[in-house]
């Protein structure tokens, strides 16, 4: 159940600007990982809101550009598929956060993360495992992530049509595994997520 006791809890303790920050894209096999900051004004309540998981596509899509319409401040960062083949995905995913962090128009001083992992996060912060669907503006930065993120994977598909982007974001599904082993890696694929493909297969 979403509630703003956690933004309220960092007010209590002399925060005012409370971001809150979700990824989109550390699982599939392809692109970058997508992150998301979100300052929403004080107990400002957004009808639908919840984890950007438990909601249709269609209903991600309607709240988009009600989240960004109505916060404070929001920013939208990525880390390439290069970068997280250089730094392994979770350091790519702190990288696209900081990045998210420093697009906010507004500067935050204190950010609410999904998960439990705030390393080298570049301001003071808290972890919230299963933050998305406990903490509003987690929420509303899960959604603005994963519907970034899918856009970019349409835009994707147009470029590379034979690997199906658009049906399954980048994720190891049959459809995508059979594209990789009959065309190869492309440009975008995260080669260190593919060290399993067996090169004599294609």
């Amino acid at each position: 159940m979403l509630d703003f006791k956690y933004e309220d809890e960092a007010k209590s303790n002399g925060y005012t600007l409370i971001c809150g920050i979700d990824e989109a894209g550390r699982g599939p096999l392809m692109g970058p990982v997508c992150a998301a900051a979100v300052i929403l004004p004080p107990h400002f309540e957004i009808e639908g809101l919840n984890d950007s998981k438990k909601l249709t596509e269609k209903k991600r899509e309607t709240l988009f550009p009600i989240i960004t319409s109505s916060a404070v401040a929001y920013g939208i960062a990525y880390a390439t598929e290069k970068e997280i083949d250089e730094l392994n995905i979770l350091n790519a995913t702190m990288l696209a956060m900081n990045r998210a962090i420093k697009a906010l128009s507004v500067k935050a001083d204190f950010a609410l993360i999904d998960g439990n992992c705030s390393r080298n996060i570049e301001i003071p912060s808290k972890t919230i495992v299963g933050g998305d669907a406990k903490c509003p503006s987690i929420s509303a930065a899960s959604i603005l992530a994963k519907v970034s993120r899918d856009r970019l994977c349409y835009e994707l598909d147009k470029k590379y049509p034979e690997y199906g982007f658009a049906k399954h974001k980048g994720y190891g599904t049959k459809e995508h595994m059979d594209a990789l082993k009959k065309f190869g890696p492309c440009p975008c694929h995260r080669m260190t997520f593919l060290k399993f493909l067996n090169n004599d297969d294609k």
